[in-house]
């Protein structure tokens, strides 16, 4: 049975800083970087976050009531990421950077993905183009509550189509205990992360934030394959995290699925898992 590497989804957005890329302006502005296509090279350079700005926005949200335009990428404090007070619309996947030896993937002009500091040893050329395809992954409204299939826009990505391959999904479902202590485990849950990439296989991780209404979350990650999430259980910061979930959820339940690409087609298609092993 493969469990999720990652045990505090929630609070990925309000420690991004420590271990993430967050975007430069070069990468957002629209005269320096087009939108990709499938024949751009690949790459993903290392850059660094602007840590003045947002010390500065910061402040500024101190003085000032909140209003702010829910597809930007959200800033949030520790009151906000667990009663979000507007809806917040633009939450990016966090892809896991690509082995150093690869050419560079430019973001999407618009939503930019986020990218791991840690890299993947290697990946597979099918995963590849999924990886491309994902930096134009989003939630749609409501997701906590949707059936997975209908969580995200699985059916807006396209690779091409000569390529067959499938991936193992596992999504998690959670509530927060009313006044648990999440630092331990948001720190458990980072070393999880960078401990997955750095070992393989892990291709994407996305985390929402709680419904405001019901407190509901929900979270996912794509893998290589089975085996690799399977692998990633073992590993000691995995299993400090999950150690520390145990006690900081009322509500955590797994989901597992297949996402298949059949030649022929451009796009993926979600299914449940119902046992073996999947991709490779």
């Amino acid at each position: 049975m493969a469990v999720p590497t990652f045990a505090a989804p929630q609070a990925r957005h309000a420690a991004a800083t420590i271990f993430i890329k967050t975007p430069s302006a070069s990468e957002v502005d629209p005269s320096s970087n087009p939108t990709t296509s499938s024949s751009e090279a690949f790459t993903d350079a290392p850059f660094t976050p602007n840590t003045t700005s947002s010390s500065s926005s910061d402040s500024s949200r101190a003085t000032t009531p909140e209003v702010r335009d829910p597809h930007l990428l959200p800033t949030f404090t520790s009151s906000s990421l667990a009663r979000p007070s507007s809806p917040v619309l633009y939450l990016p996947p966090l892809l896991s950077s690509l082995p150093p030896t690869y050419p560079h993937i430019e973001p999407p002009t618009e939503r930019p993905p986020l990218r791991t500091e840690t890299r993947l040893p290697d990946i597979d050329p099918a995963s590849l183009s999924l990886h491309k395809a994902l930096h134009h992954f989003h939630p749609n409204h409501g997701y906590a509550a949707l059936p997975y299939g209908d969580a995200f826009n699985w059916n807006e990505l396209e690779l091409p189509e000569d390529e067959e391959r499938e991936w193992y999904v596992v999504a998690f479902r959670s509530r927060r205990k009313e006044g648990s202590d999440g630092s331990p485990l948001y720190e458990a849950d980072r070393l999880a992360h960078e401990e997955a990439v750095m070992n393989g296989g892990l291709i994407m991780y996305w985390y929402g934030v709680p419904d405001p209404t019901t407190g509901l979350n929900l979270a996912t990650c794509v893998w290589q394959s089975r085996m690799h999430a399977v692998a990633a259980n073992s590993r000691p910061h995995h299993i400090r995290a999950m150690r520390l979930a145990a006690a900081s959820y009322e509500v955590y339940t797994l989901e597992r699925h297949v996402l298949r690409k059949e030649k022929g087609s451009k796009h993926v298609s979600v299914e449940e898992f119902t046992g073996g092993e999947v991709g490779w």
